[in-house]
């Protein structure tokens, strides 16, 4: 839902999510706008937790870098007219070496190398397509949408899209390299 009073800069969206009066909210900002997350559902969660769970362990297991959760927002863009974008995925992905000094305690200063967004039933097909489309010019490299529905994962990379279902394998590509997982281990509940 767009919350449509003004243009939100990223430091706006700072302040505002730490207000008591929206403790417990989750906020993102896409070119200035405020847009306002509803708690995710009972399946949403335990699809989220499949794929973070499976690429945490691999990361962890190689050292490959840093897994965030739904709640972590990453800067992906700032303009000069305040047409900031902030977005949290459900599960991010920053390679070793890109955070110098570790993680910050604010919003990750780029866009993740890997995002995972699961797909809600009153997700609008037209501002998913904009998440894409802001992930993959901010340089996100591999764009997971996991449509619980129809079971299908759709993969998107700058050059090319592809939709995997049951007995396919989701691969990490050149961001994850060696990284697979059956697709109906997603939707395992």
């Amino acid at each position: 839902m767009f919350i449509r009073e003004r243009q939100y800069s990223v430091e706006d969206l700072w302040v505002l999510s730490h207000q008591p009066e929206t403790a417990g909210q989750r906020l993102e900002l896409s070119e200035g706008e405020l847009i306002a997350m509803t708690p995710a559902g009972g399946k949403h969660g335990v699809i989220t937790l499949n794929i973070g769970s499976a690429v945490r362990a691999f990361v962890r297991e190689g050292r490959l870098g840093f897994v965030t959760a739904a709640e972590t927002g990453y800067i992906l863009a700032r303009n000069p007219d305040g047409r900031d974008t902030v977005r949290a995925p459900d599960v991010g992905f920053i390679a070793a070496g890109r955070l110098s000094e570790g993680l910050p305690d604010g919003y990750v200063p780029f866009a993740p190398d890997l995002a995972v967004e699961v797909v809600s039933p009153g997700d609008d097909a037209d501002d998913l397509q904009l998440k894409v489309t802001q992930y993959l010019r901010a340089g996100t490299k591999l764009v997971l949408l996991i449509y619980p529905r129809s079971q299908t994962v759709v993969a998107w990379t700058p050059d090319r899209t592809e939709t995997l279902s049951s007995g396919q394998a989701i691969s990490g590509g050149d961001v994850l390299p060696g990284f697979s997982l059956p697709v109906e281990d997603v939707f395992v509940l």
